[in-house]
């Protein structure tokens, strides 16, 4: 799959139509709740930072979506992340179930808090 993507516009489109449905509502969600963040792409996926500090990733993968808010995110959230597999200040959730837009809601919002006080 390419990974020198332009934009995050250029990221979702090459997804199935209902994969960019959710990385759209991903998107959405990161926008709303930290309004001055700054949208690029790194690491080949969607990334955005606030206050010049990673804030957080998504990506999309043959049978999950990756959503990446560092460690701390993850573990101020362990016990409902439980369920899915994790790693190091990653989530993945299955495309086949579905996606937790609240619980990342939550997630982006601590982020931001922890961001905006440092």
């Amino acid at each position: 799959m390419k990974n020198n993507f332009l934009s995050v516009e250029e990221y979702i489109q090459v997804f199935p139509h209902e994969i960019q449905h959710e990385l759209e509502k991903i998107r959405k969600i990161i926008l709303e709740n930290a309004p001055n963040c700054i949208e690029s792409i790194s690491y080949g996926m969607p990334a955005y930072k606030l206050n010049k500090k990673p804030l957080v990733y998504f990506a999309a993968y043959p049978k999950h979506i990756g959503f990446y808010a560092t460690p701390s995110g993850h573990e101020a959230f362990e016990k409902e992340l439980s369920h899915y597999k994790q790693g190091k200040g990653s989530v993945q959730f299955p495309i086949n179930q579905s996606i937790p837009y609240d619980l990342i809601k939550r997630m982006v919002q601590f982020r931001v808090k922890e961001n905006e006080s440092k």
